[in-house]
């Protein structure tokens, strides 16, 4: 037998007892249907699921003859899960974006819907020929439109790869750039064609903005109420009066735009930027240098 069927069958009955315990808490019950729509698996092995879950957490569930379905104990205790919002509400997310058509462990959703954002196109040809390039440390030529006013029309340009970065709305690929002869930004959806596959300018070790973190200390904008500090506090759950955000130096900057850090002190109502960075300069002088 091959490692990956001895992996899969190791793996399987694993996922469905986290699938059980997934729905027993976040919603109150689950029957063998349940199972064998999610999985694929037939009656008998989802009731032997049923039953080594049992066997594993009999505290957890109790079943319920005339309705015929399993529920949560009052005594329930988490056995194969961390028992995570936010892992919910990515399940959530799931089944928000995809309209309940998704793979979702979320049966009985809530109304929920999830703000659209325009998609960044990126041509397939394009990026695969760049993940070629990363796989094989290469570098190529891109013809790359840029946002530079000296460059008004696209321009063919050698760059050597070695990541991708997303900043949550568009993906950009971190490369040496041979023009400028440094590590550079160039956004996945500008690449409008490659050419012209060679040596590499420099390898990923080369970049030392990428391989190096800073940690970022935020807390809540001292402009606020003591209430709405202490309620910001929660919502980033801070320790302490602040939370640690360890970020790469080279996605500082779309970690500053992201969370508007950038602009926090223009802003008239503290409400507008609830966070600021407590390490102020430090994080301006590590920016600094990853911008140059």
């Amino acid at each position: 037998m091959t490692a990956s069927v001895l992996t899969e069958l190791r793996w399987g009955p694993e996922r469905r007892l986290e699938f059980i315990e997934f729905r027993l808490f976040w919603e109150g019950g689950i029957n063998r249907s349940d199972i064998v729509d999610a999985f694929g698996v037939s009656v008998p092995q989802a009731s032997k699921d049923l039953t080594l879950y049992q066997e594993h957490a009999p505290s957890n569930i109790r079943y319920d003859r005339s309705l015929k379905r399993y529920f949560a104990s009052k005594s329930f205790r988490a056995k194969f899960i961390t028992i995570d919002s936010a892992a919910y509400l990515e399940q959530l997310n799931a089944t928000a974006v995809a309209g309940g058509g998704s793979d979702s462990w979320v049966a009985s959703a809530p109304n929920a819907d999830k703000l659209p954002f325009p998609q960044r196109r990126v041509l397939p040809n394009v990026l695969r020929c760049l993940l070629e390039c990363i796989r094989g440390q290469r570098s190529i030529e891109i013809l790359y439109q840029s946002m530079n006013a000296s460059r008004p029309f696209p321009v063919w340009r050698r760059v050597s790869p070695h990541a991708f970065g997303s900043d949550g709305l568009r993906w950009h690929m971190r490369a040496y750039c041979h023009i400028d002869q440094k590590f550079k930004d160039f956004i996945l959806s500008r690449c409008l064609d490659t050419r012209l596959s060679n040596a590499p300018g420099a390898s990923a070790s080369d970049d030392k903005f990428w391989t190096k973190h800073f940690l970022v200390r935020l807390c809540p904008n001292p402009r606020l109420s003591t209430s709405q500090r202490e309620i910001i506090a929660q919502d980033f759950a801070m320790k302490n009066g602040e939370a640690l955000v360890r970020v790469r130096c080279a996605l500082l900057y779309h970690f500053s735009k992201r969370l508007r850090l950038d602009v926090a002190d223009h802003f008239d109502n503290p409400s507008e930027a609830p966070v600021v960075v407590k390490n102020r300069d430090e994080f301006d002088r590590a920016l600094s240098e990853a911008m140059r």
